[in-house]
């Protein structure tokens, strides 16, 4: 249930007339409960809006008295996905008494006065803001704080980015003070004391729909006339493309897939249901690349084609019809990934089927090859995120390579549509590249040019984006996973826990070390197989090269908290992946089942990564699992005593049942459970009827 609140408190504006008549604050009222909120309440002061904070079940949605906009953009604001906690962010022109704020990468990390941010404010606030559950208390506490005219600061107090909320009281002095007591209505002091407790907050930007924040009744009335003068629907549907976008995707997709969009809502198609037929679309493409034949070849193209242009209006058509959901989110990124290594699969069967060569081992590489790819991009994402929240630290060293990287890379993203900015979206092979990529050369050409140039593109590009991402993690000297569980993110099982720790080398060090082990058996193997055809003579190396790939599990109990640590869980993952490889090499396992283990391996990977990005919990059955080392010691085990291809398909099949009884658990059995917990209702007192 969610709860609307208008906050007149300090707003002259409030009691303005619309051009209908009504008093402005109501209209929003209005369009409160239009944009989704169950109730509407007004506050007359701060100190009210804290005890409705204080009583809250469910989010609040927070507006002061002064906002003119699109129904929409409340609406927008009620249903973001980004986070939990966002706040309406407009590049109208700072103006006393307001709140200005400056944002990276969708988070406000600094908001104060006009004055305060030393001309690096980003935009102002807007007046509007939506808090979720946990952050309920954050808001009760700036609420009475700038209800007292004090405001809680924020000040760092070691390299883990820690704070402590200290007051500032009066109307002069800092700027914190003046935001806290000065002039200016309610809802901007809220607004600067919940960022200053650290809260985190991200920002919900207003494209091609109008809000403005009025004073007096002419701005009320070029307000309102900009608003009329914009197709609320129309801009929705525009709005429904992503603002930033790859090249392929921008101008070969979004220009036409807005239609889809609008013929799928008139179809009451729901996002996941459009995920479901690109899956199939991409399936069918698949079987038709594994068959082969010029004209199996290009239908297969162009149902990879419009398979993406689907995978795309899944996410256009949530933003327009704003149905969101976690399971959808979850669902589209682990099919993202399903849908494009069964395109691997396809690809790598038809190059075997043609006798062009072993397509299954090119596959496996440029599957392997993705997924490490995917780890490094979610985890270096996740420190600039930790970078844009927390202060620079004395070991961090400005001014070096990093640094001048860094501004680089600003300056071209915000150079929108230049050459520079393209080929930097379109360098590190993003997937509208790959699906293009794939759909010409397997048209033009045939699976086998199709593999290797997606192998070809995608190392070149991790080489890139490794070696610079690597740069500029040095220069941040942020460290991202000791702020989570970093065994559960490793994926380590029972065994890695319980290895003693090997603290100067470092858990990175260690994890590198465990992948080049596998690494240097799987070389000798394969020269071996294409050799006499056969590296049987090898098994007695596996152990060896499990023991070096132990070495990674030296490190699990260990700090993470090195500026490159966030590498590790993808070297723990090459090393896995590289070893069940070697195994399977070695053991004379079919190409087809490795590929199928592997790709098991993934599923599971991804999931961690899916609900790592979506801010949830570790998989139900994550413990029966038994870790990236465990399951390395059984295909040993299984290779040494003559049974790998037995005991790669009975691993993998279990893996794979473990998986799929995880997401009914985690998807449909426990939210029916907690939902028939919630409705019973609760008895009190222990007296017999009277």
């Amino acid at each position: 249930m969610m709860l609307a609140i208008v906050l007149a408190a300090g707003t002259p504006a409030a009691g303005l007339s619309t051009a209908t008549g009504e008093p402005l604050a109501d209209r929003l009222a209005a369009q409160l409960r239009r944009a989704g909120a169950d109730q509407v309440r007004f506050a007359a002061d701060l100190d009210e809006l804290a005890g409705l904070a204080d009583s809250a079940t469910g989010p609040l949605l927070v507006t002061g008295a002064d906002l003119v906009a699109h129904t929409a953009v409340l609406r927008h604001l009620a249903t973001s996905p980004v986070g939990p906690t966002v706040a309406l962010v407009l590049t109208d022109p700072p103006v006393p008494g307001r709140t200005v704020v400056r944002e990276e990468r969708g988070q406000v990390v600094v908001a104060g006065p006009v004055g305060a941010l030393d001309g690096d404010a980003t935009g102002v606030f807007g007046g509007a803001l939506r808090v979720g559950v946990d952050d309920l208390p954050n808001l009760a506490a700036a609420a009475r704080a700038a209800a007292a005219g004090v405001l809680p600061v924020a000040t760092p107090l070691g390299p883990a980015g820690d704070v402590a909320p200290l007051p500032v009281a009066g109307e002069g002095g800092s700027p914190a003070s003046v935001a806290a007591g000065g002039p200016g209505s309610a809802v901007d002091r809220l607004f600067a004391g919940l960022t200053a407790l650290g809260t985190l907050v991200f920002a919900q930007r207003v494209r091609l729909l109008v809000a403005h924040r009025v004073a007096d009744a002419a701005g009320l009335t070029a307000a309102e006339a900009a608003v009329t003068a914009v197709d609320e629907d129309r801009a929705e549907l525009r709005l429904s493309v992503k603002e930033r976008d790859d090249f392929f995707s921008t101008y070969f997709v979004s220009t036409w897939s807005p239609y889809v969009v609008r013929l799928a809502a008139r179809l009451r198609l729901t996002p996941t249901g459009v995920t479901v037929i690109s899956v199939l679309f991409a399936l069918a493409a698949a079987v038709l690349f594994g068959v082969g034949g010029r004209l199996a070849l290009v239908g297969g193209a162009v149902l990879l084609y419009l398979g993406f242009v689907l995978d795309c209006v899944d996410g256009q058509l949530a933003r327009y019809t704003r149905n969101f959901s976690a399971w959808g989110g979850w669902l589209d990124t682990m099919a993202d990934r399903a849908k494009e290594y069964l395109v691997y699969a396809g690809l790598g069967f038809g190059v075997t089927h043609a006798g062009l060569g072993n397509g299954w081992a090119l596959a496996i590489a440029a599957m392997t090859l993705q997924t490490v790819r995917h780890m490094t991009d979610t985890w270096y994402g996740v420190l600039h995120d930790e970078a844009a929240r927390r202060p620079r630290t004395a070991g961090a060293g400005g001014g070096g390579i990093g640094d001048r990287l860094n501004a680089a890379s600003t300056r071209v993203q915000a150079d929108t549509g230049s050459l520079s900015y393209w080929l930097k979206r379109t360098v590190v092979f993003p997937i509208g590249e790959r699906w293009a990529l794939i759909a010409l050369t397997v048209a033009l050409f045939n699976p086998l040019v199709s593999l290797v140039a997606v192998l070809v593109w995608g190392t070149l590009a991790f080489a890139y984006t490794g070696a610079l991402r690597t740069l500029r993690a040095r220069w941040m000297w942020v460290p991202v996973l000791d702020t989570v569980d970093a065994t559960l993110h490793r994926d380590d099982g029972p065994l890695a826990v319980r290895l003693p720790v090997v603290r100067p080398m470092g858990p990175l060090t260690l994890a590198v070390i465990a992948a080049l082990g596998p690494a240097a058996l799987l070389v000798p193997a394969l020269v071996a197989a294409y050799g006499d055809g056969s590296a049987a003579g090898l098994r007695w190396w596996l152990p060896v090269a499990l023991l070096v790939l132990l070495v990674g599990g030296l490190g699990a109990r260990a700090a993470h908290n090195g500026p490159l640590d966030w590498l590790v869980p993808a070297a723990l993952r090459a090393g896995e992946y590289l070893f069940a490889i070697t195994v399977g090499v070695v053991g004379d396992v079919p190409p087809w089942l490795i590929f199928g283990y592997v790709f098991v391996l993934t599923v599971h990977h991804y999931d961690l990564t899916a609900r790592l990005e979506k801010r949830q919990a570790a998989p139900p059955l994550h413990d029966a699992t038994l870790g990236w080392e465990g399951r390395s010691a059984l295909l040993a085990l299984a290779a040494i005593v003559g049974f790998a291809g037995i005991g790669m398909a009975t691993l993998g099949t279990y893996l794979l049942v473990v998986f799929v009884a995880s997401v009914v658990l985690a998807w449909v059995v426990l939210p029916a459970r907690a939902a028939r917990a919630s409705a019973v209702p609760v008895r009190t007192g222990g007296g017999a009827p009277g």
